[in-house]
């Protein structure tokens, strides 16, 4: 516990926590603190002036990453017939209709992302107390819910993080590894900025971007400037 302390100390001590940095000047401070064992996650997260408890501030969407997450998503498919072939061959994981729902209801959570074609709400509406509180309840609006199953799941392995604003007004989300070059973690970082920007609510009022922060899984935050951002 001493040696993970004195690692997270050394990292801070070179890093101002209250000066404002570019998203180029901020990656390159976290990827330089990011020194655990194992390749830590870029997360970032972005305080935004917005009231989530009323539906004309919520904030949630899809962007894909230009250079991936760096991390393997599981898919789970609700598909039958040709669109579970689809399904399959683009690469999802596990794949079934009512059989997949009561496997859910046994337990069984070993996937990162459900997709489901339109016909398949019905079965899978059942599991709402389970996949809603967690994340994964399938939706239209992030492409989720669709016929072209093929496309969703490819989007979904090759870097479609979605984003939801949480109840104190944050979004956050993971934007790659430390092992990523500075390029390509800058690049990923203004991509989801862009989309959570885009996504801005007609509710909103005031300041949107009130804080961005990027860190490492195991690093302190670095402020950026939303003026720039």
């Amino acid at each position: 516990m001493a040696k993970t302390g004195k690692r997270i100390r050394n990292a801070r001590e070179g890093i101002d926590r209250e000066k404002l940095h570019t998203v180029e000047e901020a990656v390159a401070a976290v990827k330089a603190g990011a020194s655990a064992k194992f390749d830590e996650t870029i997360e970032i997260a972005m305080n935004l002036g917005v009231d989530p408890r009323h539906a004309d501030q919520m904030v949630r969407g899809v962007v894909a990453l230009p250079n991936g997450t760096g991390r393997t998503v599981r898919v789970a498919v609700f598909a039958k017939d040709a669109k579970a072939d689809e399904a399959k061959e683009a690469g999802a994981d596990i794949v079934g209709a009512e059989d997949l729902m009561e496997k859910i209801q046994g337990g069984f959570m070993d996937f990162d992302r459900v997709i489901a074609t339109p016909d398949m709400m019905g079965v899978v509406g059942r599991l709402g107390k389970v996949l809603g509180p967690r994340g994964l309840m399938p939706n239209p609006k992030v492409g989720t819910v669709t016929p072209n199953v093929a496309q969703a799941v490819k989007d979904s392995k090759g870097g479609a993080v979605e984003f939801r604003v949480e109840k104190a007004g944050i979004v956050h989300a993971g934007v790659g590894k430390a092992s990523f070059d500075e390029k390509a973690i800058a690049e990923n970082v203004k991509a989801f900025i862009d989309a959570v920007t885009k996504a801005k609510p007609s509710g909103a009022k005031g300041t949107y971007l009130k804080r961005i922060a990027l860190s490492s899984t195991m690093g302190p935050g670095v402020k950026i400037d939303t003026a720039g951002a």
